[in-house]
């Protein structure tokens, strides 16, 4: 078996890299930004010829939530035409995708478990482009798995956890929001939720939701990486009125699990204990 992991070099990517040798795939190339560009096909059509993939995995995306409403038609390339790139070239090859999307095609204004029957609502640029993303990719292949996930942290690249550390480097006090509900998920344990669905030899494609488990705030993820880092610093809640932001975020956007439980018996982690692991690493 031969996976290919486009956006190799970011978040995710690193994550796929250090879980990959858990799992019984011959070879797994994790493709940068220039080999991998998604943006130019014939660019894609070389490095398919070259690698020959049985699965794809696409971490690339454009993910600035805020540059996103200012540069609207990047991300709409990379998210949306990316994405349908991406697709063709797949079929072309007859690869399986497995293409990651977010939580932000929800509008977030219904206090629910959210479940791929729920109707997608986005309320920004960065979720407008990644939900047209997913129907490109629903509308060219077949054989996709689309893996809507949240909140993505580890101990790679940028991201929530690593930025509530580095502020508290030389801060004595914060403010974080504490309305907007979601649930954090460790980028290390959607990397093998990815490789069971690549090594489960199923063919059950369609729509899934990816988090870990558990409903929180972003002042309540930051209060627990503090305290489980042993750090002493001032947290104040603020609700998201008090910190304008230039995208709009979802208010509630925790993701029912239950079908890419069933359908690949999964045992999904409670977000805090993949927090330890995480902070540890």
């Amino acid at each position: 078996m031969r996976v290919l992991v486009l956006g190799g070099n970011g978040q995710l990517g690193q994550c796929l890299a250090k879980v990959s040798a858990e799992y019984t795939i011959s070879h797994v190339f994790f493709a940068d930004e220039i080999i991998g560009n998604i943006l130019d096909q014939n660019i894609l059509n070389t490095l398919f010829t070259n690698e020959e993939p049985d699965f794809v995995i696409n971490c690339a995306a454009y993910t600035a939530v805020d540059k996103a409403e200012d540069e609207i038609e990047l991300a709409k390339a990379i998210n949306e035409t990316g994405a349908k790139n991406v697709a063709e070239v797949c079929k072309a090859f007859g690869a399986t995708l497995i293409h990651i999307s977010t939580d932000f095609v929800f509008e977030g204004n219904i206090p629910a478990l959210l479940d791929e029957e729920n109707i997608a609502c986005p309320i920004s640029v960065y979720g407008s482009t990644k939900l047209e993303g997913e129907h490109r990719v629903a509308e060219v292949l077949d054989n996709y798995y689309i893996l809507r996930t949240s909140w993505l942290y580890s101990e790679f690249a940028g991201n929530f956890m690593k930025t509530m550390l580095r502020l508290a480097n030389d801060r004595t006090e914060l403010s974080v929001i504490v309305d907007q509900i979601g649930t954090p998920t460790y980028g290390v344990d959607l990397a093998r939720a990815i490789f069971v669905i690549i090594t489960s030899n199923k063919t059950e494609y369609g729509l899934y939701h990816y988090s870990n488990e558990g409903a929180i705030s972003w002042f309540d993820f930051a209060s627990a990486i503090f305290e489980i880092s042993n750090i002493s610093i001032k947290l104040n809640p603020i609700k998201t009125s008090e910190y304008i932001t230039k995208a709009k975020r979802p208010a509630f956007s925790a993701m029912d699990k239950s079908k890419i439980k069933t359908k690949f018996n999964l045992e999904i982690p409670y977000w805090r204990e993949s927090l330890k692991i995480s902070l540890k690493s």
